[in-house]
């Protein structure tokens, strides 16, 4: 059984689609044994109260030092004990020192096509509004491995989603989510669990 340690900043939508993709057998092989948030106000922390999962928030502010903060995050990853660590919806820039902890078992889900709208100060809606701004068709979202650059990772999955007229930086964000997140990273994860997925030269292969 893959034990997954889920990292989130806000709502927990990608944590809910991987909860609801355990229950309903779309991820097999796979459990969330903790979420951790870097915010005290994540609803994300509500979800997993709410799931029995063990909780945990790890700030910034009560590390002023930021070698400190990136030891704490560690240890709380590791107590989890977690064979997979899951970026969902997680703001924090990931530390050297937990990416050699963790090599290719941290994954994360960006809101774009890779190697589109990437990269530093590319996030949550500043993806979708930089995707308008430049006039794009289609857009969509990517997971990735996480290793020391900004979504520079090895990729596992995409999907796109068509960019429709009339379309607001939310609206956008909303179907990229619901077409593209929520079906992808289970999808990835069960990949995973299931002995799927293997990285060679910075490339991902998928087997059957």
């Amino acid at each position: 059984m893959l034990r997954l340690a889920v990292l989130v900043s806000g709502g927990g939508t990608n944590l809910q689609a991987i909860l609801d993709a355990i229950a309903n057998g779309r991820i097999t092989g796979a459990r969330v044994v903790k979420v951790i948030s870097n915010s005290r106000k994540a609803y994300a922390l509500e979800r997993a109260a709410k799931s029995g999962i063990s909780s945990e928030c790890v700030t910034r502010k009560d590390y002023p030092v930021p070698e400190e903060f990136d030891r704490a995050l560690l240890a709380a990853i590791q107590s989890s004990e977690a064979d997979l660590v899951v970026l969902a919806g997680c703001l924090v820039v990931i530390p050297q020192i937990i990416v050699d902890a963790y090599p290719n078992r941290i994954i994360n889900i960006h809101p774009a096509l890779i190697p589109s709208f990437c990269g530093q100060g590319y996030y949550g809606l500043k993806v979708h509004e930089k995707v308008l701004e430049r006039g794009v068709r289609v857009t969509g979202a990517t997971v990735h491995f996480v290793d020391g650059g900004t979504d520079t990772g090895p990729i596992i999955l995409q999907k796109a989603v068509e960019v429709k007229d009339g379309d607001t930086p939310e609206i956008l964000q909303r179907r990229v989510m619901e077409e593209a997140e929520w079906k992808i990273l289970p999808q990835a994860i069960d990949l995973i669990a299931n002995g799927r997925v293997a990285v060679c030269d910075g490339k991902v292969t998928i087997g059957s």
